[in-house]
C-alpha cells in the first residue's frame, strides 16, 4: 500500500531545512548548519505545518544576530535571487521562507517598522508574505498602507500580489486585520489592470471577500471596470466571473444581472422528481428536472439543498448545474445524481426530511421533499 501523502513533510522536511540553512551558512561561514538542522528537525514529528513554521522561525531566534538590525541584513544577504519576474501566474516560491517571515514578525513588529517593511517587500519575491504583513497592518495600519501604495506600482508582480492578497478581509488561515473594506479598494483600482494572474487572481478573491459583507459595493466596482476599459476585456471578464461566485451561488440579482442573467426569467418547470423518496445516508439518488423558455432567455441553474442539521433546523446548500442560453418555446432536460456522503470531513449528514429545490436565476421555482435515514 502507498504511503500517505504529507503535506507538512513535502514542504518541511530534511532538505528544505538543510537548504535553508546552507544559504546562512554561505553568507557566514561560522553558521552552525547541521546544528541548526538538527535542532529544528528534532521536534518536527510532533508539529503539524503551522507549527512546523513557527517553530523553524523560533530556532532561528538563537542562530541569529540578537540585533534586529544585524539579523535582517543577515537574512537579506542570504536569500536566493528574486523569482522570475517574467512570469505570470503559478510561480509561488518555495515554503520554507515563510518561516523567515514570521521571524520578521517576531522581532520587528513594535520597534523596527521600517526595516522589518523592507525585509518583507524582499522575501515576498521569493514567497509570499501574505500571512507576515497582517500583524504589521494591525500595529501600523496607516503607515503600512502608505508603503502599499508605492508597491502597487513595484516592478515585482509579488510585491503587487501582496497588496491585494495582504489586505484580503477573508484571507484563507490568515489573521483577521482592523481595515474596513473600503480602505484597500484603491489598491484595487490600480491593481485590476494588472498584466498578471497571480495578481489578478487576488484582486477577484479579494473582492468575493468583500462581496459576503457588501455585495452592492463588489458589483458597482466592477461596473465602474468594465467601464474604464483598462484590462483586456477576457480578463476583466475572468475576473468578474471569479469575484462574483459567491454571490452568484447565493443567488445574488444585482450580480446575475450584471452577467447577463435576469431575476425574472420566463421560463418555467413542468417537471421535477427524483428516483427515491427515501434513501440511507451514504446513499445517492438521481433526480431530473425539466424547463420550459417562455422567451429567450440565458440561465443560471442551480439546486439547492436545505439539510437538516444536528439541532433538527435546516440550512440550504447550493450547488452548480447548467448555464444554458434557451429560445423562446425551446425545452431542456436535466439529470444530476447527488451523494450523501457519509463520514466526510467537512460535512456531516443527520436524518430526517430534507427539501431540494430548484434554483434559476437566484430564484426558486420548484422543489420536492425526500427523506435521509
Amino acid at each position: 500500500m502507498a504511503e500517505k501523502y504529507s503535506l507538512k513533510d513535502d514542504l518541511f522536511n530534511e532538505g528544505t531545512v538543510g537548504y535553508l540553512a546552507g544559504l546562512f551558512q554561505a553568507v557566514d561561514p561560522s553558521f552552525p548548519a547541521q546544528t541548526f538542522r538538527d535542532q529544528v528537525l528534532a521536534r518536527f514529528p510532533e508539529l503539524e505545518l503551522k507549527q512546523r513554521i513557527d517553530h523553524i522561525a523560533t530556532v532561528l531566534e538563537t542562530f541569529l544576530p540578537s540585533d534586529f538590525l544585524q539579523a535582517a541584513e543577515r537574512i537579506r544577504d542570504a536569500l536566493p535571487m528574486p523569482l522570475d519576474p517574467t512570469l505570470q501566474d503559478d510561480d509561488f516560491g518555495r515554503f520554507i521562507f515563510a518561516p523567515l517571515g514570521e521571524y520578521v514578525v517576531n522581532n520587528g513588529l513594535e520597534n523596527h517598522r521600517n526595516v522589518s517593511l523592507d525585509l518583507l517587500e524582499a522575501l515576498t519575491q521569493r514567497f509570499s508574505m501574505e500571512f507576515a504583513i497582517r500583524p504589521f497592518l494591525n500595529r501600523w495600519p496607516d503607515e503600512v498602507l502608505e508603503r502599499m501604495s508605492d508597491w502597487v506600482t513595484h516592478d515585482h508582480y509579488h510585491v503587487r500580489r501582496l497588496v491585494s492578497e495582504g489586505c484580503r478581509p477573508k484571507l484563507p488561515w490568515g489573521m483577521k486585520i482592523g481595515l474596513k473594506a473600503e480602505q484597500p479598494l484603491p489598491f484595487l483600482h490600480q491593481l485590476h489592470s494588472d498584466p498578471t494572474r497571480f495578481v489578478t487572481r487576488s484582486v477577484a478573491n479579494h473582492l468575493n471577500d468583500i462581496s459576503k459583507s457588501d455585495p452592492d459595493t463588489v458589483v458597482n466596482t466592477l461596473k465602474t471596470w468594465q467601464g474604464l476599459n483598462q484590462q483586456n476585456a477576457k480578463e476583466l471578464d475572468w475576473m468578474t466571473r471569479h469575484a462574483l461566485r459567491g454571490l452568484v451561488k447565493k443567488g445574488h440579482a444585482g450580480a446575475l444581472e450584471f452577467l447577463g442573467y435576469r431575476s425574472d426569467p420566463d421560463v418555467s418547470v413542468v417537471y421535477l422528481k427524483s428516483d427515491r423518496d427515501s434513501l440511507p445516508i451514504g446513499d445517492s439518488f438521481t433526480f431530473e428536472a425539466r424547463l420550459k423558455a417562455g422567451a429567450n432567455e440565458a440561465l443560471m441553474v442551480d439546486y439547492v439543498v436545505d439539510f437538516v442539521k444536528a439541532n433538527g433546523s435546516t440550512a440550504p446548500k447550493v450547488f452548480k448545474l447548467k448555464q444554458v442560453k434557451m429560445k423562446a418555446g425551446e425545452e431542456l432536460t436535466l439529470t444530476k445524481k447527488h451523494l450523501f456522503k457519509k463520514g466526510a470531513t467537512t460535512f456531516t449528514h443527520y436524518p430526517g426530511e430534507q427539501r431540494l429545490s430548484l434554483q434559476v436565476n437566484g430564484i426558486v421555482l420548484a422543489g420536492f421533499y425526500f427523506t435521509l435515514t
